[in-house]
């Protein structure tokens, strides 16, 4: 499994984000680790640690339905901003969204979906899926 440079998990409810940064120290799936509690506060943590998150290595494990900025101002705000082409965008999901509102993510570099909760198998799936470019060769 590839280890990534930093792990983003924004998700208003704590719970979700205690389990979530606890599964993903557990498989010691990245190097930093870093948690916000909506969009705004997930753009803030990008621009402080900037170098670190620019890496083309970043998971961003998005929720939709957060208050101060959802997931859907958050994509488009976070897909102007330079740093926006080396990240990968999940967005986690506890009911299904309506297929006008996945188009809408997708125009904005969302890279795909994975409902709640987080399991060390999704974990494996998802850096399997859009990381094995790390894997080192045998």
């Amino acid at each position: 499994m590839p280890k990534l440079s930093c792990i983003i998990l924004v998700d208003d409810d704590s719970t979700t984000n205690y389990l979530n940064h606890s599964l993903l120290l557990r498989l010691e799936a990245a190097d930093r680790l870093l948690t916000a509690t909506n969009g705004q506060h997930a753009l803030d943590l990008l621009h402080q640690h900037q170098p670190t998150t620019a890496a083309p290595d970043t998971l961003i494990l998005l929720d939709v339905q957060m208050p101060v900025m959802d997931g859907y101002s958050f994509v488009e705000t976070y897909a102007q901003l330079p740093a926006s082409r080396h990240s990968i965008i999940v967005v986690t999901l506890t009911t299904p969204l309506p297929s006008h509102n996945i188009t809408r993510l997708k125009q904005h570099n969302v890279a795909g979906f994975v409902h709640k909760p987080l399991t060390t198998e999704k974990v494996h799936q998802l850096l399997k899926t859009y990381f094995s470019h790390l894997e080192p060769d045998c």
